[in-house]
């Protein structure tokens, strides 16, 4: 296939198979979403629970990334063997068990405890569930791995809503937690029986991905039949895609309020409306990318993406007024919100055996933007106010641009080695 075309369309209609995995990976998702939006809405009310100082509440949250990378890692290595089915089965209610457990902490080490199986948890569901996503796209013969994503969002959404409906009522935080978590928890169990199995998994993707080498001849000892070492080349501008979206995202998402009160100086009722305005929009975007990814393909889409994003930092360091600055923040949710789902999608078609080693590797650097971008930004703020600081995403989402190429369907190269796949 040339390298500019789009993702190609096919003719298979999907099997009854084919959409009971697609309602249990959608469940993955929304169970994700919940459990990352039910934690992190009530992050001010542990740091008062505990006595934290701001900077044990940083130190605190970054352990949750860097724990999550370990995670991703192992996931991926888990997952070339045994699927990514088995792993979501016992890492998604561990993650909902350890926000349940976060909000029982009696001290601060029960809570580090508590922020470190979260951490594992969630970076095996990330990768686990984007392994699924994938899988499910293959099948289906379509991009549709975006809505995916769409769901996170309302989850996280529904999330925040009760976390604000919790505080109204005065409830306790493992009361709060238990409600939204111990049913989510039963539900990531039920659907994980609906789930690719791993050798639908491996063998699907091998076997309908066009770009699978020798995929007709039956030789068990084709590329598309035997598990492989990937190469990292193909897969690096994913990584650093991921990489520069979550330095923005983290950036809006940790420093977005304080830009908003400091700079803007908005009141109290504009505040939110910046980070409100940037999830609006991320999921509006990401209900309909699938269709626009079938129709110009995922490098344009990308590409469009980064352009969207670069022009709304500029709005936002350029900004002489509130209602501009939060226009801004709407077109940077517009352009990162169709990076993360295409850069897993991109990662999916360079492991046409369906490892999910390319996954997890593309994953790992969600944490690695999510921490450099807190730094960054942080710092920078501290040494030169926030227009400045908001002017380091503002440099790394126009490089999204460049790394849109890296997007384009191609066949896999292998790695130098015929080893063991390790992520």
């Amino acid at each position: 296939m040339p390298v500019g075309d789009p993702v190609p369309a096919q003719d298979s209609v999907p099997t009854p198979r084919d959409r009971q995995a697609r309602l249990a990976t959608f469940a993955v998702f929304f169970v994700q979403g919940l459990t990352f939006a039910t934690l992190l809405t009530h992050v001010d009310a542990l740091q008062k629970k505990h006595g934290l100082s701001d900077g044990e509440l940083t130190i605190l949250l970054l352990v949750v990334p860097l724990i999550a990378g370990a995670g991703s890692v192992l996931a991926g290595a888990a997952a070339s063997r045994f699927g990514s089915r088995p792993i979501l089965r016992l890492v998604q209610p561990l993650a909902c068990a350890a926000v349940v457990l976060a909000g029982l902490a009696p001290n601060v080490p029960m809570l580090v405890a508590a922020n470190v199986l979260f951490g594992l948890g969630l970076g095996g569901v990330d990768a686990g569930m984007n392994m699924q996503g994938v899988a499910v796209e293959r099948r289906y013969g379509r991009a549709v791995l975006t809505g995916f994503h769409a769901l996170w969002s309302v989850a996280a959404v529904v999330g925040a809503l009760w976390a604000s409906a919790s505080a109204t009522l005065h409830l306790s935080l493992p009361v709060t937690f238990a409600i939204a978590l111990v049913p989510a928890a039963a539900l990531a169990v039920l659907s994980s029986f609906w789930l690719c199995l791993p050798e639908e998994e491996h063998h699907a993707s091998a076997g309908r991905d066009e770009n699978a080498a020798d995929e007709n001849t039956g030789d068990e000892n084709t590329p598309a039949a035997r598990p492989a070492g990937l190469a990292w080349r193909p897969i690096i501008p994913l990584c650093l895609a991921m990489a520069f979206l979550y330095v923005g995202d983290s950036s809006i998402s940790n420093f977005g309020t304080l830009f908003m009160g400091k700079v803007m100086h908005a009141s109290a009722s504009v505040i939110p409306l910046a980070l409100g305005a940037y999830q609006l929009t991320t999921f509006l975007v990401r209900v309909g990318g699938d269709l626009a990814v079938r129709r110009w393909g995922p490098a344009a889409i990308v590409r469009a993406g980064g352009s969207v994003a670069t022009l709304g930092f500029v709005a936002i360091v350029a900004a002489p007024t509130a209602p501009l600055a939060i226009a801004g923040f709407a077109l940077t949710g517009i352009g990162l919100s169709v990076v993360a789902p295409q850069s897993f999608s991109a990662a999916g078609r360079l492991d046409p055996a369906g490892t999910g080693v390319a996954i997890a590797r593309v994953n790992m650097f969600n944490y690695v933007g999510f921490i450099v971008g807190a730094a960054l930004v942080g710092g920078l703020a501290d040494a030169s106010g926030f227009r400045v600081a908001f002017a380091a995403p503002l440099v790394l989402a126009a490089a999204i641009i460049l790394l849109a190429r890296g997007f384009q369907p191609r066949t896999a190269e292998p790695a130098p080695t015929t080893t063991a796949v390790t992520p």
